[in-house]
């Protein structure tokens, strides 16, 4: 971590609380929690807000995984792209179905559905600036209600801020996220080096 934060056995209040829910989930605290307290006052809004995005939203968590997946890689941000390929094994079944994703998902053996959700979230991630009606209109055609289509966009633009932040305060890939094949590791190391 490249700015002071606090420390677990430092920590009061909502971060203590932060905190400790973090260890009672993951057995540790993770650096991406860590770098909002060198202000003390963001982890909570920040808890709370990523909190409220994901108990709204309206795909559920195999789509926020993949989503995720592909925003970090164009970031890119190896940080989120080793936490959510590792998050992403037990939904698309094995290894070799993430590394065929995160290489190309238009050619990985998803749905229809699935490719045209990342490659609207792929836009979001390189340039949103380029999105037009035309995108819109593709997400709609292949069933994607405009409360979904806000809730891709949401996640995709979301993952762009946080991955940012993590890597500009110097937030560091846990242990545990990081997988033991040498094949997938690299290939989820998509910016910082580990």
């Amino acid at each position: 971590m490249f700015l002071e934060t606090i420390e677990e056995d430092q920590a009061t209040g909502r971060v203590a609380e932060i905190y400790e829910r973090q260890r009672e989930q993951l057995g540790f605290v993770m650096d991406a929690a860590k770098c909002f307290t060198a202000r003390p006052d963001l982890l909570p809004i920040y808890t709370d807000f990523s909190d409220r995005i994901r108990a709204g939203f309206s795909l559920g968590l195999r789509e926020w995984r993949l989503i995720t997946l592909i925003a970090a890689k164009h970031i890119p941000s190896t940080y989120c792209s080793q936490v959510y390929s590792k998050r992403l094994i037990a939904d698309l079944g094995s290894k070799d179905a993430v590394l065929a994703v995160q290489k190309d998902f238009r050619s990985a053996g998803l749905s229809e559905k699935d490719v045209v959700m990342l490659s609207y979230a792929e836009k979001i991630a390189k340039d949103a600036s380029h999105i037009s009606e035309a995108d819109i209109e593709s997400l709609r055609t292949v069933g994607f209600s405009d409360r979904q289509i806000c809730d891709i966009a949401l996640c995709a633009a979301f993952r762009c801020f946080v991955s940012r932040f993590f890597d500009a305060t110097g937030a560091g890939t846990e242990s545990a996220f990081i997988d033991s094949n040498e094949e997938f590791r690299s290939q989820m190391t998509v910016g910082k080096a580990l």
